[in-house]
């Protein structure tokens, strides 16, 4: 991966552009998110599969 080019902007942006873009980048740059370093415990557990359920169909006779 190259290292940005800095400076390479021609022509250079105004006072205001810049203010402008600066602005852009804080308000559309992700908050940093804390970690949670407790993990919560899951109620969730296999319960088994849908295909080896007993079915309602009539037992094969063959």
């Amino acid at each position: 991966m190259s290292a940005p080019i800095v400076g390479a902007i021609r022509p250079s942006p105004t006072d205001e552009e810049a203010a402008a873009i600066a602005a852009a980048i804080e308000v559309l740059w992700p908050e940093p998110m804390q970690q949670n370093v407790e993990k919560s415990q899951s109620s969730w557990r296999f319960s088994g599969r849908w295909w080896n359920e007993s079915s309602r169909w009539p037992a094969k006779s063959y």
